[in-house]
This record gives structure tokens, C-alpha cells and sequence, in this order.
């Protein structure tokens, strides 16, 4: 087995253009390890301070002390020019030469921290268009160099892409290292498994409502089998899920005030998770439009995600379609769609 460490070591040797890349990896890994560290040991990590982020969420103890240890590690690796952070309200500039721009949530899922579920940290790589740094992760997701999330859990593990495939690693407890579980991982192109939050179903709108239902309908319905639903409530679990065994994840738009174009955040959430998934055969759309050609407009800014098997990514997209032209308005809809005639 080889250690991250030095899978990044020799990358560097055979690709010196990417050694930013890898200084900051190495950086980045070494905090994961203190972050994990500080979730296992417990204690009052769930406890809200009082503040509210950038995007009007209540911060956690974790939220804070993830942030600033991942900042941290974005000036100890010298080569970040801007950090931008789900818990800053700007983008925090450090060095204008630089060549990467850094977006990061730094503590996914922290709802679920009290409660002993897998968080995780999510992180997305760019490249520093110059000008205006407060600008700089304005780029669209195919611009990205690199991403990677980290799960806490009952194992500490990494999936990371750096444009080559998405690897798993997992961290050994004694040792701290990152050790290459899985190279180059297949998300399954077909799946009878999903992952949506079912107590928001009156609000979705009418073509998540159309799909859902004739997952529900099972062999009768007219998908003609029987699909499991996984629902945990931690983008990063969830995903982790999908990478090992296949699925679709959907986070959808709905009828909810500041809900209606989704609520996942595009540059540091909805990006980099689906850089990883593109990279392992999978795909991840707005429903309609893949993610990785969306151009933001603002740091904070939400979208709707769907994200997994690459065919039931686009069993999706295909009831998107029929409602934008008018085809489930037909008393035969159910029988209509890219797969069906």
C-alpha cells in the first residue's frame, strides 16, 4: 500500500507543474489529521456559538475551529493566493502571486455533529485568473485543477481527483498517513438506489415529484423494478455511499422561499463533488445542466444537485425535459420520456 505522501511525491517528481497542487495536498491532509483527531476525542463540538456564517447558517464550535485550521493550512502551503470559505463573508486574500485559488467548506454536515453521524470537509482547486481576487472562484467548475472531500466517520477517508481519476484514501489511526485504498474508482452506471430528503415532497416541484413517484411504484410502475431509498443528510456521506456501491443523490429546487434554485452551494459544495464524480464515470447536473458548466455570479451562490449513476442522472433530466415541453401535461406522460415512446 502507498501512502498519500508519497503517491504526492512522486507525482511531483514526474509532473513538476503540478508541485503547487501537491504542497497544498500535503498541507490540507496534515489538518484533516488534527481535524479528525479533535472529532473523536468529543467534547461540546456541536455547540452553537452565536454567529451566523456568510450565508446566514448558525456556526458551530467545529464550524469555526475547521475554518481556521484549514486557513491555516492554505498559508502554510504558500502557493494559495485566496480562500474562499463558506464560513468567511469575503474571500481572504494571501498572496496575489500565488498560483490557486482555494473554496472549501470546511465542515460539512455539522448538524450532524452532535448526533455521531459522518461530516466531512469538502474542497475545491482553481487556478488564480489574476485581477480581483475577490473574484477569483468565479470560474465555472470545468476550470477546477483539483478536489477532494474528507469524511469523518467511523473511518477517516479522502477521495481526491486531480483531474486523473477520483482515488480513494483511508487514514490509518497509529500512523495518521492516508493510505490508497482505490485508484482510479467506477461509480456503477446503473442503480435501483436514491437519496433524497422525502419530508420536503409537497414542495418539490412537478418533475421531482413525477420521478419519485415511479421510483415508489416499483416492478408495477413504469420503471419495472424496485428501487431502495438511503437518505443520512451529510453530502459527504452520502456521496461516499454513491462512490463505493453506485446511486443517485438529488437535492432539488422547490417551492420554499430561498429554496427555489436549490440550496447546496455551487462553488464549494456542488463543484468539487462533481469534478469527483465526472471523474469516476458518474454524472452531476442541476436536474438539467451539469454542474461543472455553470458559471457563478457570487461565492455564496446555491443550486440544485443531482449527482451519481450516470443513467439515472439522466432518467432525471429526462422528466425535466417533459415538463419544460409540456409532455406531462399528456395523460400518457408516464409512458413518455427519453427512455420510453
Amino acid at each position: 500500500m502507498i501512502a498519500l505522501d508519497e503517491r504526492l511525491q512522486l507525482l511531483k517528481a514526474e509532473q513538476p507543474e503540478r508541485a503547487a497542487l501537491i504542497e497544498l495536498f500535503t498541507a490540507l491532509a496534515a489538518k484533516a489529521k488534527e481535524v479528525s483527531r479533535i472529532i473523536a476525542a468529543g467534547g461540546d463540538l456541536g455547540s452553537t456559538i452565536g454567529d451566523q456564517n456568510a450565508d446566514g447558517d448558525a456556526q458551530k464550535a467545529l464550524d469555526v475551529m475547521a475554518d481556521d485550521e484549514f486557513l491555516d493550512a492554505a498559508k502554510l502551503s504558500g502557493v494559495v493566493a485566496a480562500y474562499c470559505s463558506e464560513e468567511q463573508d469575503r474571500a481572504v486574500i494571501l498572496d496575489q502571486n500565488a498560483p490557486l485559488v482555494i473554496a472549501i467548506d470546511p465542515l460539512d454536515g455539522s448538524s450532524n455533529i452532535d448526533v455521531n453521524v459522518s461530516i466531512g470537509t469538502i474542497i475545491s482547486v482553481l487556478p488564480n485568473p489574476g485581477g480581483d481576487l475577490q473574484q477569483s472562484a468565479m470560474q465555472s467548475g470545468d476550470q477546477q485543477l483539483a478536489a477532494a472531500f474528507f469524511v469523518y466517520g467511523p473511518q477517516t477517508t479522502l477521495y481526491l481527483t486531480l483531474g486523473e481519476g477520483t482515488d480513494l484514501y483511508r487514514m490509518d489511526p497509529i500512523s495518521g498517513l492516508f493510505v490508497l485504498i482505490e485508484e482510479r474508482i467506477e461509480i456503477a452506471e446503473e442503480t435501483s438506489e436514491y437519496a433524497i430528503n422525502a419530508s420536503n415532497a409537497r414542495q418539490w416541484f412537478t418533475p421531482i415529484q413525477r420521478y419519485i413517484s415511479d421510483l415508489l411504484l416499483g416492478e408495477e410502475g413504469p420503471r419495472e423494478r424496485n428501487f431502495n431509498m438511503r437518505w443520512i443528510g451529510s453530502l459527504v456521506a452520502d456521496a461516499g455511499r454513491i462512490f463505493n456501491r453506485g446511486g443517485v443523490f438529488l437535492y432539488p429546487g422547490d417551492r420554499r422561499p430561498k429554496y427555489e434554485n436549490g440550496r447546496l452551494r455551487l462553488i464549494y459544495e456542488a463543484n468539487p463533488v462533481a469534478f469527483l464524480v465526472e471523474q469516476a464515470g458518474g454524472a452531476a447536473t442541476d436536474g438539467a445542466a451539469r454542474i461543472l458548466e455553470k458559471t457563478p455570479t457570487e461565492i455564496h451562490e446555491r443550486t440544485a444537485l443531482v449527482f451519481g449513476s450516470k443513467t439515472e442522472v439522466r432518467w432525471v433530466g429526462s422528466y425535466e425535459a417533459e415538463t419544460r415541453q409540456g409532455l406531462d401535461q399528456s395523460p400518457l406522460f408516464s409512458h413518455r420520456n427519453l427512455f420510453r415512446s
